[in-house]
């Protein structure tokens, strides 16, 4: 028989967060170890429970929820989104230009299926979530990274940006607030990256899966709130993670902006949503529930919460770590620390994530799995208990006592 060999399209395609290092960690559980995993941003797993309200009314919908409805979605879940961005200052939100996917990630492949052609180029930031990357090469694109500088909170380098923008540019990607840095863009980095895309009759793309979760008093600004008629901006969000239901899945994206000259991309993606029938029904009744009580995570990342908490206590242990240092996240529940890769010799973090593994059970992801350009970062999700964070960092310190990658 002849060999069935995967798509070449896929040869450029990585999502480390689920990748090799987390199939050793299985093999490890199968042979019977315990194993750590601070590699996904899932709080299902660490206690977190979505709150009791969303589950009832979606048990009480189940029976409404029986077949296909609109390939956009359900329309009280999309006037309830059309609703809360109307709140938020955008004053285009219509449910009419609305789609409910199953989670952010599917609507992240949608929207670059539908917009790009083969070698057209999209702006993602540097390090990214992995799946706009994945996304872009998987409908013939071209990712171009532009830099979030660590020495400046991990903004954007607007500079960076500016001088990346092509003939072949279709849109820039704003993951704000970040993961995995967790760093919060203000309005001022924000409206740059605005006047960029209007500059350039560019489409903005912004994830903002992470808005609701918040420390210090951080505010987060949308930002279709800034762009005006001459620029598109599609806005993508979800419940996922503000609401503690990421099994759920579900999450919508929002076309506001310059709908005129977006109406065939538009078309385009009517297609593809009703390609796939519609998503997930009974999740959508969580939709408007959800927004008309928007404090699900306040009592979490508030000065006492259990999110808040776990970030000061995992960053004050980070920072006692020799040869580690951090930024301090203002949004999301992930630290993505720097490591002296000189000093451990480290020229493979894929290597140096396993060798963790191997020796202490502790699960991460490598920096270079979210397309930053040096092995010299990892991702760490602050989701445990106190305690269960403390042990893993100190799995780590010593660990890094003697570690030299071989």
């Amino acid at each position: 028989m002849r060999t069935i060999y995967k798509s070449s399209k896929l040869d450029n395609v990585c999502y480390d967060i689920r990748g090799p290092v987390l199939d050793e960690a299985k093999k490890m559980e199968d042979a019977g170890q315990e194993i750590l995993k601070l590699n996904i941003g899932n709080p299902a797993p660490f206690g977190f429970e979505a709150p009791r309200e969303i589950v009832q009314e979606i048990s009480d919908n189940l029976t409404n929820a029986e077949g296909y409805i609109d390939s956009k979605g359900l329309l009280s879940a999309r006037v309830a989104v059309a609703n809360h961005y109307t709140r938020h200052g955008i004053h285009q939100a219509s449910e009419e230009n609305i789609f409910i996917g199953n989670g952010v990630s599917e609507l992240i492949v949608m929207a670059m299926q539908g917009l790009l052609n083969n070698a057209d180029e999209v702006l993602i930031p540097a390090p990214d979530y992995p799946l706009w990357t994945a996304a872009v090469v998987l409908a013939g694109g071209k990712p171009v990274h532009y830099v979030c500088d660590e020495e400046s909170d991990w903004y954007p380098d607007i500079a960076d940006i500016r001088r990346k923008i092509s003939a072949r540019t279709k849109g820039i990607v704003v993951i704000n607030p970040n993961n995995p840095t967790g760093a919060v863009y203000p309005e001022e980095i924000l409206k740059q990256i605005v006047d960029l895309a209007a500059a350039h009759s560019l489409a903005l793309f912004s994830d903002e899966i992470y808005d609701r979760i918040l420390y210090d008093g951080t505010t987060h600004t949308s930002l279709a709130s800034l762009a005006d008629s001459r620029t598109l901006c599609v806005t993508l969000n979800g419940l996922s993670k503000s609401h503690l239901i990421t099994g759920y899945r579900v999450g919508w994206m929002l076309f506001s902006g310059n709908l005129p000259d977006a109406r065939s991309y538009l078309e385009g993606i009517s297609m593809l949503a009703s390609m796939r029938l519609c998503s997930n029904v009974p999740a959508q009744f969580a939709v408007e529930p959800a927004l008309r009580n928007d404090e699900t995570i306040k009592g979490h990342t508030s000065q006492d919460g259990r999110l808040r908490k776990q970030r000061d206590i995992g960053y004050e242990r980070l920072l006692r770590i020799s040869g580690i240092s951090c930024t301090k996240p203002k949004g999301a529940f992930y630290f993505f620390p720097k490591i002296d890769a000189g000093r451990f010799e480290i020229k493979d973090d894929e290597q140096f994530v396993l060798d963790l593994l191997r020796s202490k059970n502790v699960l991460i992801v490598q920096g270079t799995g979210f397309n930053w350009f040096k092995p010299d970062h990892f991702r760490i999700v602050f989701l445990p208990e106190a305690a269960i964070l403390e042990r893993a960092l100190e799995s780590l310190e010593d660990f890094l006592t003697d570690y030299k990658q071989i």
